[in-house]
C-alpha cells in the first residue's frame, strides 16, 4: 500500500506545488483523494495510468480540491478505459458532478457512480472499509479514514507438522474456528495469529475539532493539512485551517504513528518552518512534496 502525493499546495498552486491530490494504491484498487487542477498531468508525470483509478474521494468542493475532475473524466472517456469509477463526496456532490458534466461539451461514456456520503461507514468491502466525518470548514467538508480488516495468518510450517495442508480445515482456522484432527481439537491460536489491519486517515481544510481526532485515531499514517506556521494561528482560525502545531497536536491526541503534512500556503517557498513547528509537538513528522511516495 503506497501513497503518492500529486499536489501539496493549497488554494493557489505554485511552480513547486500543484493543487491537492493523493493517489493511494491498494491491491487491485486505486484511490484518488481529491482532484485539484492539474492532477491528471501529475499522474502522468508520476507514471500512474489514469485507468488505475477505481474510486475518487472529494473532501469538499472548493476549486483547489475539485477543479481537476472535468479533465480527468474527459481523458478517461477518450481512452480505452472500460472499468467503473465510484465518486464519493459530501452532500450535494452528485448534483454538482452532474452540473459539471453538462457544462463541458464532450462525450463522456465513463461508467461511474456518484455518491453523497451520508453516514460514517459509507463503503465496505471484503478487505477494507472507509469512514467519513464532517470537519469544520467554510463549506461542507469531509475527512476520510481507510481501515483494513484484521486477518488471521496461518503458520503453515507448524500446520504441516500436524499433517494439515491447504484445504477446508485451513480455511476454518483462518475464520477463527477450531478443527478436529486425529481425534483432538486444534484451536486457531495454536497455528495462527491475527495480523492487524492498516489504518490511513486524510484530513484537510478544517479547524481543530473532535471529528478530526476521531478519524485519525491510531492511524498508521495521518496525512493532514498544515496550511500555516504557528505564527499565523489567527489567520488559520479565520479561514478554518490548521497550523503546523495544531496538526501535530491532533496527531498526538489521536496516537498516530506517523504524520505527513501537506496543503501549504503559497507564501512558503519551503516547508522547513512548518516542519519545525510540528516537530516540537510530534516527533515523527515530515512535510510532503509533489511526487513524494510513502509506504503505508
Amino acid at each position: 500500500m503506497e501513497a503518492v502525493f500529486l499536489g501539496t499546495g493549497s488554494s493557489v498552486p505554485t511552480k513547486e506545488r500543484n493543487h491537492a491530490g493523493i493517489f493511494v494504491s491498494y491491491r487491485n484498487e486505486g484511490f484518488l483523494l481529491d482532484c485539484g487542477e492539474g492532477v491528471q498531468r501529475q499522474l502522468k508525470v508520476a507514471g500512474i495510468s489514469l485507468t488505475k483509478i477505481t474510486r475518487v474521494f472529494i473532501t469538499h468542493w472548493h476549486g483547489d480540491h475539485s477543479l481537476g475532475l472535468p479533465g480527468l473524466f474527459q481523458s478517461l472517456g477518450s481512452s480505452d478505459f472500460s472499468g467503473r469509477i465510484q465518486v464519493y463526496g459530501p452532500r450535494g456532490t452528485r448534483k454538482r458532478f452532474m452540473m459539471l458534466r453538462k457544462v463541458f461539451a464532450s462525450d463522456n461514456n465513463v461508467d461511474m457512480e456518484v455518491i453523497d456520503v451520508r453516514k460514517r461507514v459509507f463503503l465496505e468491502c471484503d478487505d477494507f472499509f472507509f469512514e467519513a466525518l464532517p470537519l469544520e470548514h467554510s463549506t461542507p467538508c469531509l475527512g476520510f479514514r481507510f481501515v483494513e480488516r484484521d486477518r488471521r495468518r496461518i503458520n503453515m510450517d507448524a500446520a504441516r507438522k500436524l499433517g494439515l495442508a491447504e484445504g477446508p480445515l485451513i480455511g476454518r482456522l483462518q475464520e477463527g474456528k477450531s478443527v478436529k484432527l486425529n481425534g483432538r481439537a486444534v484451536r486457531p491460536d495454536e497455528l495462527s495469529y491475527v495480523q492487524r489491519g492498516r489504518k490511513f486517515a486524510y484530513i484537510t481544510d478544517t479547524g481543530l475539532c473532535n471529528n478530526a481526532v476521531e478519524l485519525a485515531r491510531d492511524a498508521d499514517l495521518l496525512v493532514c493539512e498544515a496550511t500555516y506556521d504557528n505564527s499565523l494561528e489567527d489567520k488559520a482560525a479565520k479561514y478554518r485551517h490548521l497550523t503546523a502545531g495544531q496538526a501535530a497536536l491532533l496527531a498526538s491526541k489521536a496516537s498516530v504513528k506517523r504524520l505527513v503534512l501537506t496543503h501549504f500556503s503559497q507564501r512558503y517557498r519551503t516547508a522547513s518552518q512548518i516542519e519545525e513547528d510540528a516537530r516540537n509537538v510530534f516527533p515523527d513528522v515530515v512535510c510532503a512534496y509533489d511526487f513524494m511516495k510513502v509506504k503505508i
